[in-house]
């Protein structure tokens, strides 16, 4: 989930000045291993730690370029070894043995060790820890190090995802006294300046344990404006645009030999997500009717042109347990008002909406309540800051309903949790998501969530309006960029110029 993210609808025209708040300069001329690489986003950090509610921007710039975990999650969504060169597992899947890499040091010039494996997974599972993977942690009994290269996790019980879960964990350092303005990572970058609303660098680590970055240096600048974004692009001031919100943009780049377009896999996912505890929204039939009353194909066309996708659920088909449920919940103007009659209500009702004020969700609560309105039914629209709707939302669970983009993938999981800020609480779901964790196979934790998926598609437990397109345009004389949008991350150091 992205905390805060400014998501900004791009204006059709080209401005002709640039909106930008600070950003570095042009692109540097150099090529080769002293190229600096300038990378333009939307997403810069809310702060450097990723377990202090840094948001989408610190796991963009840092996650694999300054920090590393025990395993690395690839860009095609693959989990491969990293500071861990093996593990064990024991006969009841309650024991994972882990061997570190030798040779890794912290960018403070300390080795690391199994204490900082400790503690870092300590940190995410702290009670204060705002990490998006705390919950799954919280399978953990113990974590003993019986020696610098050795790290035994127990657990309460079986978890087939551990590995998957640690990928997320970075490992963290001694050598910095404040994680939200400094590092002490692993990875093939230190961290150069952060010039806050304006741009962060990223300098080659040249004692890296591994293969070097293939350029000397990368510099995310920072936009408030996506037009703004896209015409530093045009004006060569950046080599990359991490991710397009607009296929309005694409158009000064189509057919231009100057630039590459790639369209890769998105995990974003649009929701309007109910609070199933509240009334009229703890009736199934009532969050159906809602869901068939949105013409979501015409939502989807009138945000994204012809990119983006469909879901009738909460997995991408990115993730192995995708099936198209598009079908549960058909757009029926005449099947929502009887969902609507059955549930009591015949003659609608009025809900408030807390809709988040980056795009695009303004214009979606727009479009939604203009829909509802045909089946009888008031969307009071009520607009609040990210800041606000982590607190009013999220935390406090104070609403009837919302507009959230949920950027994760293998993220179903969490309709397993009723206390969520949702609030669904399915017991039979609950069931399926322990037991695929559970599962001593990948086939047998794939059919458990493929139950999961489809019941709360059948319950509708939210409504799953889209998934975004991942769209990354680039110079064409750039390249090794990442093309997918899992999780928000954005490896750089493979990235070259001629």
């Amino acid at each position: 989930m992205r905390k805060k993210s400014i998501l900004v609808v791009l204006a059709t025209a080209v401005a002709t000045t640039l909106a930008l708040a600070g950003c570095s300069g042009a692109s540097s001329s150099s090529s080769g291993a002293d190229a600096s690489i300038a990378i333009g986003s939307l997403y810069e950090p809310v702060n450097l730690d990723n377990t202090a509610g840094g948001g989408q921007g610190v796991t963009e710039a840092l996650n694999g370029n300054v920090y590393e975990g025990l395993f690395k999650l690839t860009d095609d969504g693959k989990v491969e070894p990293l500071l861990a060169t093996k593990y064990t597992a024991s006969e009841d899947g309650l024991t994972y043995t882990f061997t570190l890499r030798d040779g890794v040091k912290f960018h403070s010039g300390k080795p690391l060790t199994s204490a900082d494996v400790k503690s870092s997974i300590e940190r995410v599972t702290a009670a204060d820890s705002q990490s998006a993977r705390k919950s799954q942690l919280a399978v953990i009994s113990g974590i003993a190090t019986p020696d610098d290269k050795t790290v035994v996790i127990s657990l309460k019980s079986r978890s087939i995802s551990l590995p998957y879960n640690l990928s997320y964990i970075w490992i963290y350092g001694p050598g910095a006294k404040n994680y939200k303005t400094a590092e002490d990572g692993t990875g093939p970058y230190t961290l150069g300046t952060w010039k806050r609303g304006s741009s962060l660098s990223l300098e080659r680590n040249s004692e890296y344990w591994g293969s070097k970055a293939k350029n000397k240096e990368v510099v995310y600048d920072y936009f408030t404006d996506a037009t703004a974004l896209s015409n530093a692009l045009l004006t060569n001031q950046v080599d990359v645009v991490t991710s397009i919100q607009s296929p309005d943009a694409l158009t000064q780049f189509d057919g231009n030999k100057d630039y590459t377009i790639t369209n890769g896999k998105s995990t974003t996912k649009e929701l309007l997500a109910f609070n199933d505890k509240v009334a009229p929204f703890d009736k199934a039939e009532v969050r159906k009717a809602v869901y068939s009353a949105i013409d979501t194909k015409k939502l989807l066309s009138s945000i994204w042109g012809k990119y983006g996708t469909l879901i009738g659920s909460m997995v991408p088909p990115s993730d192995p347990w995708y099936e198209d449920l598009t079908k549960v919940n058909p757009y029926d103007v005449t099947l929502a008002k009887k969902e609507l009659a059955e549930a009591g209500l015949p003659n609608g009702f009025t809900f408030t909406l807390d809709t988040p004020t980056y795009d695009p969700h303004p214009a979606v609560a727009e479009f939604l309540k203009s829909e509802l309105a045909k089946v009888g039914i008031t969307v009071n629209i009520n607009s609040i800051s990210a800041d606000e709707w982590y607190t009013k939302v999220f935390k406090n669970h104070d609403f009837a309903a919302t507009l959230q983009e949920h950027v994760n993938d293998r993220d179903v999981v969490w309709y397993g949790n009723p206390d969520f800020y949702w609030g669904y609480d399915n017991p039979q779901v609950t069931q399926w998501v322990n037991e695929a964790e559970q599962a001593t196979s990948t086939a047998e934790q794939t059919a458990k969530l493929k139950l999961v998926n489809e019941q709360i598609a059948k319950d509708a437990a939210s409504a799953w309006l889209y998934l975004y397109p991942q769209i990354v345009v680039a110079s064409s004389d750039v390249s090794g960029y990442p093309v997918n949008g899992l999780n928000s991350q954005f490896y750089a150091y493979d990235i070259v110029k001629k």
